[in-house]
């Protein structure tokens, strides 16, 4: 009976140690916590990802896409800024060039001009008005300022302040009509008063250069422009005719070839 009774009392006694043994020793020294499941790990079993980014969602990579596009467009915005800041400060250079330019040859001109107004100032013409003044400056050539005056021309056509340029070109023609630059002057002038859309002053201004400098460099492109203007007048006989003479009279020049394309077109 004893010994039965031994024998279950180690038994019993040898069970909860054989359970324990199957418990997991968990080392707090390790970095991980006594509680189960152990941090780090959802109700599911999965991991998550304590103390790690999460993932982006689709709604935050197009937030980061549109803060991205805004930061490039404000870019953008400052480089327009500074570029029609830098076309104004051209624009008010290219004024201020001419108009000291132009006070510089005025005074300069003045004394030859007075001379000649106050001998013509009294002088009546046929129909009874006052007869101008004649056009052209006295003084000597100057290359170095008639191409200043020039430039500060061409520059307002640059910064497409045609009214300024229009009366720049036109003053030079006065001053400079033996210049060098005179030809190409007077050809800008047609295409100013194009772009301001004054088609008889352009057609006037580009059959100028064939008459007053028929050996210039511009009179094909002269002569073509003043076709075109002819087309757009209505003038198409016309428009043939100066075509006609472009072609034939400057068959290797780019005028020429753009001649060419545009008699072939007209009815």
């Amino acid at each position: 009976m004893r010994t039965c009774r031994r024998a279950l009392t180690v038994l019993a006694l040898s069970l909860p140690l054989a359970a324990w043994a199957e418990i997991p020793v968990v080392d707090n020294n390790a970095g991980y916590g006594s509680s189960y499941p152990p941090a780090g790990y959802g109700t599911s079993g999965t991991y998550a990802e304590s103390g790690a980014a999460a993932p982006v969602s689709a709604q935050g990579m197009l937030f980061n896409q549109l803060q991205q596009m805004q930061s490039e467009i404000a870019q953008l915005r400052g480089m327009l800024e500074e570029q029609q800041n830098e076309i104004q400060r051209l624009k008010q250079e290219g004024l201020e060039r001419y108009q000291d330019l132009d006070k510089r040859v005025s005074g300069g001109a003045a004394g030859a001009v007075a001379n000649q107004n106050s001998s013509t100032a009294g002088a009546i013409n046929a129909n009874g008005a006052p007869t101008p003044p004649a056009a052209a400056s006295n003084e000597p050539a100057d290359p170095a300022k008639e191409k200043l005056f020039y430039e500060a021309a061409f520059d307002l056509i640059k910064v497409k302040d045609f009214d300024k340029a229009n009366q720049a070109f036109a003053a030079f023609l006065r001053k400079y009509p033996n210049s060098q630059y005179a030809g190409n002057a007077q050809y800008w002038l047609g295409e100013v008063n194009l772009a301001q859309g004054d088609l008889q002053s352009a057609g006037q201004a580009f059959a100028r250069v064939s008459q007053a400098y028929p050996s210039h460099a511009k009179v094909p492109d002269s002569l073509f422009k003043l076709a075109d203007v002819e087309q757009r007048l209505g003038n198409n006989d016309k428009a043939k005719g100066i075509l006609q003479q472009v072609i034939a009279q400057y068959p290797g020049s780019s005028a020429a070839q753009l001649a060419q394309r545009d008699l072939q077109r007209l009815p």
